[in-house]
């Protein structure tokens, strides 16, 4: 015959569960806490810029070289012009030891030494004067036409034009300063209202450019992707880029997912490969997916070393080891399937390290999982992308082409700030994916830039 439950003996034991309830839910929100307070750009997608200037930040191998140029490396130094614009002889006066004058004695070599400096610099005007003719026959009154970039009384020329939108646009020189500049140069102070035209003349002259390069990016076998914010008039707007390694297509937009990538009518045609970060967004388009083992390296070190996943340390240094073979060309046939058979095998194990959290009572959606099985979930259900590297060399192992390309955009947040209107951004954009595509093929950036301003603009080989 059993004992008659205590009510007391009740109430104490369901307390001490609901107690132990809360420790446990306080203990995995530490551990949260913990791990979010740890991140840097080392153990996750955190921007570099974010982290603590005594922690180390990149993810390559120790040669064992020091840093600095390498030896053999060619370097570069200023060399003799073969031919001087202005050459000043310095004859040699006075009188000799022996006491020989040496305005007697010829000249039997030079030494020469060369200064190389900027001119003096100034606006230098150029005045049109069109012929006006009258016909003697019917009085008729005719005038010669000016050049098609002579459109005004008074004005700036092509050059002036460029080097506004140079500054502004390559250097992120804000337009006050841009004008600051000008006039310490030479002379010349062009309003921040001339500067603005400046840059909506040179977007509205590159509309041809920027058809020509959405069609030629749709035809490259690997494109990269990324996205970053960009502020307009104080709200966040994103700038995305695609690019390769000769073509740069910049597009900002009010949204950041696909609603943006169908609006820069890129990536929507694009089926070749496309490399990227595992934003959902990019699954959705068409093409065949990559993703960057960068960040995944840095998923894994931030959960090895602020979780305890030993999981995710072992397939980090598995994942590491794999890519230096086949980067060195060593890795075999048979240790690219041991490491595909361990690469799921691990995954595997991370789950089993991070079971799935029960649904909450009470609210709708899916329940919010650890990082940790979130991570392992995603490299199950992408694993040819995580793993395509692999088995296309066309592949790359990282996002880096994107990233680069996209960099430029968080100095331009830095220095200058965001854009003031929605225009502005996307001309912005526009120009500046001109500039990037001329720098990547090995053109002038400056003779682009003025061929925009005298109506003549200077293409880029959209076929590299």
């Amino acid at each position: 015959m059993s004992k008659p439950s205590c009510p007391n003996c009740e109430r104490l034991e369901a307390r001490i569960r609901e107690l132990e309830a809360q420790v446990a839910a306080l203990l995995k929100r530490l551990q949260e806490l913990e791990g979010r307070q740890a991140k840097n750009s080392r153990t996750s997608n955190q921007p570099p810029s974010q982290d603590k200037p005594w922690q180390p930040k990149s993810e390559r191998q120790k040669t064992g070289r020091s840093s600095g140029a390498q030896p053999d490396h060619p370097g570069t130094t200023l060399k003799m012009s073969a031919h001087p614009d202005v050459i000043v002889d310095l004859p040699l006066t006075g009188h000799c030891t022996c006491g020989q004058d040496w305005h007697d004695v010829p000249v039997d070599t030079q030494v020469a030494r060369q200064v190389h400096d900027l001119p003096d610099l100034h606006l230098q005007v150029t005045e049109y004067r069109a012929d006006v003719k009258i016909c003697p026959g019917c009085r008729s009154r005719q005038r010669a036409p000016f050049p098609t970039h002579v459109t005004a009384q008074v004005q700036y020329g092509p050059r002036v034009h460029a080097l506004t939108v140079y500054l502004n646009v390559a250097h992120f020189v804000p337009l006050k300063r841009t004008s600051e500049i000008l006039q310490a140069l030479c002379g010349a102070r062009p309003s921040d209202g001339t500067i603005a035209l400046n840059l909506n003349v040179a977007a509205d002259r590159l509309q041809d450019f920027e058809v020509l390069l959405r069609t030629a990016l749709t035809h490259q076998p690997v494109l990269h992707a990324d996205e970053t914010g960009s502020p307009v008039n104080g709200e966040l707007h994103w700038m995305h880029v695609v690019s390769c390694a000769q073509l740069t297509f910049y597009g900002q937009h009010a949204r950041r997912g696909l609603a943006a990538l169908e609006h820069m009518k890129v990536l929507p045609k694009y089926t070749g490969i496309l490399v990227h970060d595992a934003w959902s967004s990019y699954f959705k388009l068409p093409a065949q997916h990559a993703l960057c083992g960068a960040h995944l390296l840095r998923e894994l070190r931030g959960l090895a070393e602020h979780h305890g996943q030993v999981w995710a340390g072992t397939l980090r240094e598995s994942l590491r080891t794999v890519y230096h073979d086949l980067k060195a060309g060593t890795l075999s046939p048979e240790a690219r399937t041991a490491f595909e058979r361990r690469f799921d095998e691990l995954l595997e194990e991370g789950l089993l390290a991070n079971p799935a959290a029960p649904p909450v009572p009470g609210r709708r959606g899916p329940t919010k999982q650890s990082p940790g099985r979130n991570l392992a979930l995603r490299c199950q259900q992408h694993r040819a992308a995580v793993l395509l590297f692999l088995h296309d060399r066309r592949v790359p192992f990282d996002n880096n082409q994107a990233e680069r390309d996209v960099r430029s955009w968080c100095v331009k947040r830095k220095v200058s700030g965001g854009f003031r209107s929605k225009e502005g951004g996307c001309n912005f954009a526009r120009i500046r994916s001109y500039m990037s595509t001329l720098q990547k093929q090995g053109l002038s950036i400056w003779e682009g830039l003025v061929s925009v301003f005298t109506g003549d603009v200077l293409m880029p080989n959209f076929n590299p």
